[in-house]
This record gives structure tokens, C-alpha cells and sequence, in this order.
């Protein structure tokens, strides 16, 4: 009697083994950046965020592995690129999550949240848990998958991770367009004085969270359709819809890292103006 999961194969192509290079040595650069400025900057909220670049650096090393074993491929390599690829953006979204919560507290606009600041991240970062979990726990089943229930069993429960995922960024961009359209209506004494460049914090808010929601919805995408579909027979697809995504995602943080606007300096910065402040009046 044949295997009923037979059907199921790693992979329907030989994975690019230049395209895994090229992103192995993208994210593991950007890893680096990230780590020296954590150390630096001493941004210990951002942590989840290095250790979801590395998940990224990690995955497409198992990618590079698993090119030369076409078309007799082995489980760890695949196991490696299945599982980090799926959950790095997942831990990069609750440092974004922390940061929004972070701004809202620098610029002394808890009122202006839809989520007052003392839950606003642990709300995202519970639902953000909740979402790595399932897709892990989908992830980890489907790679030890014996039948082809088990396969579907391990897409439905990636594929629900994922929905948590997008309906929790959704609403997370829409508190963000609720706090910046409030602030900029009416800003507060903070906003109006701190010289930290927060309004370009909240556009790299915006393009990160919009990239993940892309990766995600491809994703769930992905794990619908099927081992069999079209978005999971072209390596292209990955590459556009994930890699390049979550690239920009990491790279924009590079460039605009959070520290320049929340960070022990922008705390710091704010108590000399506030100091000031009460100098001015005294005269």
C-alpha cells in the first residue's frame, strides 16, 4: 500500500542556491548592525527583533543546504528554512508592537492612544505570542508529518497563526493612524518641543508594519492553496513576497534605528528641556 503522504514533497524545485546566498549574507549583515546597536543603545526591547533577524539569517542558510540535495532532500535543512522563516517576522513584530507603546509614553500622549499605554503592548505582544505559538506548533507538525491529515492539520493550524497575525497588525495600524492623526491635530507639549525625529519613527512604523502584513497574507496565501499550488511551486514567489519584504522590514530599522527617537538619550533630552523649562519660569 502506498504512503498517503507521498504526495507530499519538501520541495517542488531546486531552491537558488545564489538567491539563498544573497540573502543569507543581507539579513546576516543587517543581524549585525542590529546586535551592535542593541549593545550600544542598550535597546533591550528590541531584542526579539535581533534574535527574528537571525531566524531569517538561519533560514536561508537551510535553503543554501538543501539546494545541492535536489532532488533527494533531507528533512533538517528544509525542517531549518520551514520553521525560522515562518516565525522571524513574528518575533520583529513585537518589537514594533514596543515601540509604538514607548513613542506614545515619549511624547506624553497616552490620551491620544486607542490602547492606554500600559496595555497597549502587552495586547499586540500577547496576541503576537499567541500567533508564534500556533504557527510553530503548525510548523513543527507539518514538518514531521506521516499522513497527509497530518499535512493539512499542520497548514490549518499555521494558517490560523498567521490570521491571528494580520488581524492583530491590522488593528495595530489602525491604532497607529488613530495616535498619529490625533497628535498631529493637537500635539502635545512634548511633541511640540522634543527635537527627536518622531514623525519619521511613525512612517518606518508604518512600512514595516504594512511589509509583515504582506508577508502574512502571501503566506496564509500559501498554506491554502496548498503543497500542490502555484504560490508553493515557485521559489520566485518566496523571494518576492517574503524575502525582499521582510528585508526592507529589518534594512529600514538599519537605517532609522528607534533608539535615535526612544531610547535612555531621548529620555535624557527630555528632562533638560522640561529643566529648562522651570529655569525660564523661575527668572
Amino acid at each position: 500500500m502506498a504512503d498517503p503522504a507521498a504526495s507530499f514533497v519538501f520541495y517542488r524545485y531546486k531552491p537558488s542556491m545564489v538567491a539563498a546566498i544573497v540573502f543569507i549574507s543581507l539579513f546576516g549583515l543587517s543581524s549585525l548592525v542590529h546586535m551592535g546597536m542593541l549593545v550600544r543603545k542598550r535597546t533591550w526591547y528590541f531584542i526579539p527583533f535581533v534574535i527574528g533577524c537571525l531566524f531569517e539569517t538561519v533560514g536561508y542558510v537551510g535553503r543554501a543546504l538543501s539546494s545541492p540535495e535536489y532532488p533527494n532532500f533531507t528533512k533538517n535543512p528544509y525542517i531549518i528554512q520551514s520553521v525560522l522563516l515562518l516565525l522571524g517576522p513574528t518575533l520583529c513584530a513585537a518589537s514594533i508592537y514596543m515601540v509604538l507603546g514607548r513613542l506614545v509614553r515619549h511624547l506624553e500622549a497616552d490620551s491620544y492612544s486607542l490602547i492606554k499605554p500600559k496595555w497597549l503592548t502587552k495586547f499586540f505582544v500577547l496576541g503576537d505570542v499567541i500567533s508564534f505559538f500556533a504557527q510553530g506548533g503548525g510548523g513543527g507538525l507539518l514538518t514531521q508529518a506521516k499522513t497527509l491529515d497530518d499535512v493539512r492539520r499542520g497548514e490549518n493550524i499555521i494558517v490560523a497563526g498567521l490570521g491571528i497575525q494580520i488581524l492583530f497588525f491590522g488593528f495595530f495600524i489602525i491604532v497607529t493612524l488613530v495616535f498619529h492623526r490625533r497628535i498631529s491635530g493637537k500635539p502635545t507639549r512634548n511633541a511640540l518641543t522634543l527635537t527627536t525625529p518622531w514623525r519619521k519613527l511613525l512612517i518606518v512604523l508604518y512600512v514595516s508594519s504594512s511589509l509583515i502584513m504582506v508577508r502574512s497574507i502571501y503566506r496564509v496565501t500559501e498554506y491554502i492553496m496548498g503543497s500542490d499550488g502555484e504560490l508553493q511551486s515557485k521559489e520566485i514567489y518566496l523571494y518576492l513576497l517574503d524575502a525582499v519584504p521582510m528585508f526592507i522590514v529589518v534594512f529600514s530599522y538599519n537605517v532609522f534605528h528607534p533608539s535615535r527617537v526612544v531610547s535612555r538619550d531621548t529620555k535624557d533630552s527630555r528632562m533638560s528641556i522640561t529643566s529648562l523649562d522651570v529655569l525660564g519660569e523661575s527668572r
